[in-house]
């Protein structure tokens, strides 16, 4: 008995590794998930914003200052209306596309 009693003894920890090991593993994982996640999220939250300034700037000033607006947040003014005291302005920056509109004062 007291040979059996030892090896058990020297198999104590043995799991810890491993639960290590599959513990980093999954974290990698989630990372390699989540990561993109963010920055596609990240994206778009900037494009909407890239819109709204574009949007007011061409409801204040016009397509050019929408266009140098969307272009100095990182967009591209793709499309830019004008109807009224409305104006609508589409922007894309890297994947992520937005719409806005803005009234004009008069």
């Amino acid at each position: 008995m007291g040979g059996a009693r030892s090896r058990i003894g020297s198999d104590r920890g043995q799991v810890a590794p491993l639960v290590l090991g599959l513990l980093a593993v999954a974290v990698a994982v989630l990372l390699l998930v989540l990561v993109p996640l963010g920055r596609a999220a990240q994206q778009r939250a900037a494009a909407r914003s890239a819109a709204d300034a574009a949007a007011l700037a061409g409801a204040a000033e016009g397509e050019d200052a929408a266009r140098d607006v969307a272009a100095a947040n990182g967009a591209e003014l793709v499309t830019w209306r004008a109807e009224g005291l409305d104006v609508w302005v589409v922007v894309t920056l890297g994947d992520a596309r937005a719409e806005a509109k803005a009234r004009r004062d008069r």
